[in-house]
């Protein structure tokens, strides 16, 4: 069995939010986020799969565009769905730990 602990040191860097895999197989991949207050993970979209977020630590939004843009309020306890194919990004208020489950290969496409 593989098991993470994304609390245990958290990895946040200068510039881009830091993005950290911890688990990953062929069918699936977990990742996560570390934002610093201010960071964003900017609109991209998974043409081959569908992203589940779950928000461990801080405050943010995410903002979803599938012809028209909505957001949602993230803190922890929030998950969220970007479906495949829909643009996406997260930006964040407070330091911000956003894990996620990918299928793979998934893809990415940027804005």
């Amino acid at each position: 069995m593989q098991q993470a602990d994304v609390l245990a040191k958290k990895e946040f860097t200068e510039g881009n939010v830091n993005k950290v895999t911890y688990l990953k197989t062929d069918a699936i991949a977990q990742d996560t986020y570390y934002f610093k207050p201010g960071q964003v993970l900017d609109y991209h979209r998974h043409p081959n799969g569908d992203q589940i977020f779950f928000v461990q630590e801080g405050e943010g939004a995410c903002f979803v565009d599938d012809g028209k843009e909505e957001s949602i309020a993230l803190k922890p306890g929030v998950v969220f769905l970007a479906p495949k194919g829909v643009w996406h990004k997260v930006v964040a208020k407070t330091s911000l730990i956003v894990s996620q489950a990918t299928c793979q290969p998934a893809g990415m496409e940027k804005r």
